[in-house]
């Protein structure tokens, strides 16, 4: 199956690193121009210098702007006014006792998870309607369905994503416009080695390493491994393709079986 974006404009938010900028680098191997964002300039401007290596010919546009917040978001449509592919990806997550989590801090993880999301949803799914054509996508976590006890602030804000994204999936219906969501389980992202590491043999090999984290505290994995950044991307791609017309308001995952459910 070839999959070719060539033509269209995406847009990836919070893409200067991890999971982001691996979507980022798939679109733009698909021939796509995307757009990379991220709250800082220096970031953002490093990361399409990696992008620029990583994928020859890429074409690349480097939009800073914080889009948990309205001014931001406004700046960014301002540089970015066209999108035929967006997808929000930025996000916040952080451990902390259910009953320890304040309301501002309840309020900042809507903000930033949910409503950046909904902002850039509003922004661009207008133009996408009127050119019959268009992918809007979010991406959410395992812990939207298997809601961790650690961060229920994070999982709650990642469910709403669910709802979020088949209510806009109906706004768009008949239009030639897709709304989805996916559902990514635990990945390989940068920090991971180090937090694997404190839970198993540090003398261990990371493929080993990983695999015996997995076997021990993510055991419902039924891949066995840490899923790669990059496979998360290949799944964006699809979604976002012409191959993918007939696949809206869905919850698509690539968890490694980790939900143990035969639904999302």
């Amino acid at each position: 199956m070839h999959l070719d974006l060539s033509g269209k404009t995406a847009l990836v938010t919070g893409s200067t690193q991890g999971i982001g900028e691996a979507i980022a680098a798939a679109l733009a191997r698909a021939g796509a121009r995307t757009a990379v964002n991220g709250r800082k300039a220096e970031a953002v401007d490093a990361a399409v210098a990696r992008l620029r290596e990583d994928v020859p010919g890429a074409n690349l546009v480097g939009v800073p702007a914080d889009v948990s917040t309205e001014a931001g978001a406004a700046a960014l449509a301002a540089e970015l006014p066209e999108v035929d592919v967006l997808v929000n990806n930025v996000g916040i997550f952080g451990a902390k006792p259910a009953l320890e989590i304040s309301d501002d801090e309840w309020r900042r993880y809507f903000e930033v998870n949910v409503l950046a999301a909904v902002r850039l949803t509003r922004t661009y799914l207008p133009g996408m309607r009127e050119r019959g054509w268009g992918r809007v996508q979010y991406i959410a976590s395992d812990s939207a369905v298997a809601i961790p006890a650690e961060m229920i602030h994070y999982g709650v804000s990642k469910t709403a994503l669910l709802g979020v994204s088949r209510g806009f999936a109906k706004e768009a219906a008949g239009s030639g416009v897709t709304v989805n969501c996916v559902i990514a389980g635990p990945t390989h992202t940068g920090g991971v080695e180090d937090f694997v590491y404190q839970l198993v043999d540090r003398s261990l090999p990371w493929d080993e390493a990983q695999r015996e984290f997995m076997r021990l505290h993510r055991p419902q994995s039924l891949l066995g491994r840490l899923i790669e950044p990059e496979e998360i991307g290949n799944l964006v791609v699809y979604l976002a393709s012409p191959q993918a017309s007939a696949t809206t308001g869905a919850a698509v995952r690539v968890d490694g079986g980790y939900v143990d459910s035969i639904l999302p």
